[in-house]
């Protein structure tokens, strides 16, 4: 049986109202307010706090991005020379719009530094699954670049070629055209962007700076910092690994 224009018209409405109806299930972020008091909260002029925000890395963010950093925390660990910063994106560009996804897109940083002269010496970041380093002894203050839309985390200056297979950048950037469907739900369901309409090279130009030192919303000292963490970032928040040797 041919469908006749109005039953399009129809089966186009109620497609539309059941894409509405399921982006009205979606999680909604809710924060705790500030200011937090945290398990292990360090006072502002204790010495591992200055130390947290002096070594906090500098973001490099390209400059479509549609959603904003939302909530930062850095947790000191107590016994080793290393620093977290947690970071909270209002919301990840792809998958945010089922009932059973996170609210908010957490990833994650990890400073090294020298114990005696407080320099850096590691970065680590969070990439999809996998932990990416770099030495970082004699490169100044510790910089990241922050995917378009998925906020997964490079460390500046790395060569592309040497990003785990399946996860380079050229692929993101293709398989962001390939998910336009779910980009366009995420829209309905919780706003940001309709896609990426621009080449590859500006996907890759990260821009706009933002230092994380002024935007440290709590600085706790914790080897295991859960607690800590939701009272900064909410109960529903990621809960990614804590340190990048946590990783399977």
């Amino acid at each position: 049986m041919l469908r006749t224009r109005k039953d399009s018209r129809r089966w186009l409405t109620n497609l539309f109202l059941g894409v509405a109806g399921m982006s009205g299930c979606a999680p909604r972020a809710r924060l705790p307010a500030l200011p937090v008091d945290p398990p292990g909260l360090l006072d502002s002029g204790d010495s591992a706090a200055l130390l947290a925000r002096q070594l906090a890395p500098v973001l490099y963010i390209q400059r479509d991005e549609p959603f904003p950093l939302i909530r930062v925390a850095a947790v000191v660990h107590p016994t080793r020379p290393i620093v977290a910063y947690h970071l909270l994106w209002k919301h990840d560009v792809n998958g945010q719009w089922v009932p059973w996804a996170k609210p908010t897109d957490e990833e994650e940083a990890w400073v090294g530094y020298d114990p005696v002269t407080k320099e850096p010496t590691d970065l680590w970041t969070y990439w999809h699954h996998t932990i990416l380093h770099t030495d970082w002894r004699r490169r100044g203050p510790p910089a990241v670049d922050v995917q378009w839309g998925k906020h997964g985390s490079l460390p500046r200056g790395i060569v592309e070629s040497d990003l785990p297979h399946m996860k380079t950048l050229n692929f993101f950037y293709a398989a962001e055209f390939l998910l336009l469907p779910d980009i366009w739900i995420g829209k309905l369901a919780h706003g940001g962007p309709w896609g990426f309409f621009h080449g590859y090279e500006r996907y890759r130009a990260f821009t706009d700076t933002l230092p994380l030192a002024s935007r440290l919303d709590a600085i706790i000292r914790a080897e295991d910092p859960r607690e800590g963490l939701r009272a900064v970032l909410g109960s529903h928040y990621s809960n990614k690994i804590h340190w990048p040797w946590n990783l399977p």
